[in-house]
């Protein structure tokens, strides 16, 4: 069984050889194109209005390494501003940019991993007058930003990355092909309801019946489903869950 990676080409990157060290045969193919936001004044302008920010929420681990590459050299992290994150990918990316661990506001170790387990965390915070800015692609889930409002919280937003439709050629097209051609030997592996639609919109035709699918959270395997996956089993947000899965799997099959 072949799992294909269809997160973003940098996570992807490091996702493929955890889950190969792991025994699982895995591919990459990112269904998420990830380019930099044009307004990089902005970003910088951002940084240099942080003082005083109760709050920076940062949507995914692009975010941050997005935001970040726009620091200005004079700019640093301020000792009372909270970076949030809703997942490990985003805390990890947050630490090895240097911001401290006590920090970082994230759900509870034992997930799930979105923004409703975010805001358990962090919701009885007196957000009144607040300041928090979202640090997202150029669109997003405003979930969260509607809590803190309605907290009292002043959000805004800045775009650090934005999201596009990969081209499907070259190796990508061939392992896309191949999985077609044998949807039994290959599990597909999602994180972002938008990888689901971009596979669809590549392929118009083709019929997703026989496919598997993974899925780390409840909505993205609601997408799989009304895509017209037919095997869809939610999965959690590391390598090893994967893999464990997968084990599992072969005992007691789709």
């Amino acid at each position: 069984m072949r799992v294909i990676v269809t997160r973003p080409a940098a996570q992807a990157r490091t996702w493929v050889p955890q889950l190969q060290a792991l025994g699982v045969d895995a591919v990459s193919l990112p269904l998420i194109g990830i380019e930099p936001a044009p307004d990089s004044e902005a970003l910088q302008s951002a940084w240099r209005q942080l003082a005083g920010t109760a709050l920076v929420m940062f949507v995914s681990a692009n975010a941050v390494a997005h935001f970040f590459a726009a620091r200005p050299a004079d700019s640093a992290w301020p000792g009372d501003t909270l970076a949030g994150s809703t997942g490990p990918g985003t805390s990890a990316s947050l630490r090895a940019a240097g911001v401290a661990v006590d920090h970082i506001a994230e759900p509870d170790a034992a997930g799930p991993f979105d923004t409703e387990a975010l805001w358990r965390r962090i919701g009885q915070r007196p957000w009144n007058g607040r300041r928090v800015l979202v640090v997202r692609g150029e669109q997003g889930r405003d979930w969260l930003a509607d809590q803190l409002r309605e907290a009292g919280a002043v959000v805004s937003f800045v775009a650090a990355y934005r999201r596009v439709a990969p081209r499907l050629d070259g190796t990508a097209a061939t392992v896309l092909d191949a999985a077609l051609a044998d949807p039994a030997s290959y599990t597909w592996h999602f994180t972002s309801s938008e990888a689901v639609a971009h596979l669809v919109q590549a392929r118009p035709q083709a019929t997703w019946t026989q496919a598997r699918a993974l899925a780390t959270h409840t909505r993205i395997a609601d997408t799989a489903r009304q895509a017209g996956f037919g095997h869809v089993r939610s999965v959690g947000v590391h390598p090893q869950d994967v893999a464990t899965l997968l084990q599992a799997a072969d005992a007691a099959p789709w």
